[in-house]
């Protein structure tokens, strides 16, 4: 008996090693978060990863969410102090208006808060009429950032987000979008206004403007975006919010409680997906002269801290980069997928004190794959070299 006494003793010491050597086998994954919006999505808005999705590739009406677009096209290739002359198609556009008249002028960055605090459909035409030369130029515009971005299934026919057949797009597109345009300062500022005063060129008071998004009231930490009705579309809705640095954006299609739904998503992102930061700029790799030259942080679940994978792709030595300080590029993959990279430079490169390049900006005939074991090749031969250097 004492011997099986023993042996079991044995086990469950084992069995306690393996959970400290091991923590993760004994976590479990996050609930899961309900919703009763027909199509969501929760991203983290400065690594793009999707935290959550329902529904998320259906293609949908959105409504005024269409406005995103209509901003950030606008901002992007508009001039901000433009005056805008309102035609009488654009001052008798129908739905929700900021009230323009035909042959008021108004500026475009005015418009743009009369756009996304007020959701004006009036707004919208005159700014799409004035930006892309006419509206069928502007939704060109549009449908060309959309493929930019990566919304793969989405379509837009007019810059307000009226029913139409052929305007669609999906909660997932919807939440890249919105990942992408929160990057942008102009948008950005827009978006997390409560109220905005604008001249009013036709009568002896000034328009005022307050956002309709509730949320920005609401919810502590909350700067965006946008909310939309149709009778087709239903209650749609996208916001964003700022917690110790991460920001995160939720979009809900169809939801009757919209409300509750999105101050639950974002408390789940923000409990459940902790930013790490992977590397830092200016980090060493190991006994080796190369130092990583931009910082990169991913949001995370506790079972994925620690499973992050690095890969090195480094530069070949003769070519024109290698001798201008690039050394190559770190990439990081989870659970096989890429999730993002950083540029490699040499130690002292005066590139760590400019702007980072992409590891798009690399030729692809100058890279070659760095194994595991290549790398700790590279790495005894730099230590062997500085020996020498040492004993001369």
């Amino acid at each position: 008996m004492k011997r099986y006494g023993k042996i079991a003793l044995r086990i469950v010491g084992a069995s306690l090693i393996l959970m400290l050597v091991f923590p993760w086998v004994t976590l479990a994954a996050p609930p899961a978060v309900h919703t009763s919006a027909e199509g969501a999505a929760l991203i983290d808005v400065s690594s793009g990863r999707l935290l959550v999705s329902k529904n998320g590739d259906k293609q949908m009406r959105i409504a005024s969410l269409t406005k995103i677009m209509t901003a950030i096209t606008a901002i992007e290739h508009g001039t901000l102090s433009d005056l805008v002359k309102v035609s009488s198609k654009a001052a008798g556009k129908e739905g929700s208006s900021i009230y323009l008249k035909a042959g008021e002028e108004m500026s475009l960055e005015n418009l743009l808060y009369g756009l996304m605090l007020r959701s004006g459909n009036d707004a919208a035409t005159a700014i799409a009429e004035h930006v892309g030369g006419s509206l069928e130029g502007f939704v060109h515009l549009m449908n060309e950032k959309a493929g930019m971005i990566g919304m793969a299934r989405s379509q837009f026919k007019n810059p307000s987000g009226l029913d139409e057949e052929g305007h669609y797009s999906t909660a997932n597109d919807m939440a890249r979008l919105t990942a992408y345009a929160m990057r942008n300062p102009v948008f950005r500022d827009i978006v997390k206004t409560k109220s905005k005063t604008a001249p009013n060129p036709n009568e002896d008071w000034d328009y005022k403007w307050s956002n309709k998004n509730k949320m920005l009231s609401i919810y502590d930490g909350a700067d965006g975006v946008k909310t939309g009705y149709t009778k087709l579309a239903k209650r749609c809705l996208v916001s964003s919010a700022t917690r110790d640095g991460q920001q995160l954006a939720v979009v809900t299609l169809n939801d009757p409680d919209d409300w509750l739904d999105h101050r639950k998503l974002l408390d789940y992102g923000f409990r459940y997906y902790e930013p790490e930061q992977v590397v830092k700029k200016g980090d060493r790799i190991e006994n080796m002269p190369i130092v990583i030259g931009q910082s990169f942080a991913y949001p995370l679940l506790e079972e994925e801290r620690g499973a992050v994978r690095k890969d090195a792709l480094l530069l070949d030595p003769n070519s024109s980069s290698y001798k201008l300080g690039e050394r190559g590029t770190l990439t990081f993959t989870l659970g096989g997928t890429k999730i993002g990279s950083v540029p490699l430079y040499a130690e002292n490169s005066p590139q760590l004190a400019v702007k980072e390049q992409s590891a798009s900006s690399f030729q692809e005939s100058e890279k070659y794959y760095v194994s595991r074991y290549l790398l700790w090749q590279l790495q005894l031969q730099e230590v062997v070299r500085r020996l020498f250097i040492l004993w001369e």
